[in-house]
């Protein structure tokens, strides 16, 4: 199984070059957010078929929201959403838009292999 991480700033377009493990895998939870100052973030996970850099076919993808204090080192990362909806609703145009132009050019012909319902949750509307 191929997959592949992209960690958003909650409202930029281009994603940060740490993934989700690498920037919350030692965070501790947070029990009280009083004190902290929490930036916020969205966790985007694409799935596929084939090799671990080679991607034959894309096939999922899944979205959560996160929060991290840098300072403490507390963060909070929320469920996995899988739904259309859910993530057409999470994700901007932009990050659509970069998500889309990575995916298809990275591996034209794992775009090309994937569901038409796969390729329509990065449409613009």
């Amino acid at each position: 199984m191929w997959k592949k991480n992209f960690l958003f700033r909650a409202h930029e377009a281009a994603p940060l070059k740490e993934s989700e493990n690498e920037l919350f895998h030692d965070a501790e939870p947070a029990l009280d957010s009083a004190g902290l100052q929490m930036e916020k973030f969205l966790s985007v996970w694409v799935q596929g078929e084939g090799e671990d850099d080679s991607p034959s076919m894309y096939t999922n993808i899944y979205v959560r929201t996160a929060t991290l204090d840098f300072r403490t080192r507390a963060g909070f990362l929320q469920p996995l959403q899988g739904r259309s909806h859910q993530i057409k609703q999470m994700l901007t145009p932009e990050q659509k838009g970069f998500l889309r132009e990575w995916l298809s050019t990275t591996s034209p012909h794992a775009w090309e292999e994937s569901d038409d319902h796969f390729r329509t949750l990065f449409d613009l509307e």
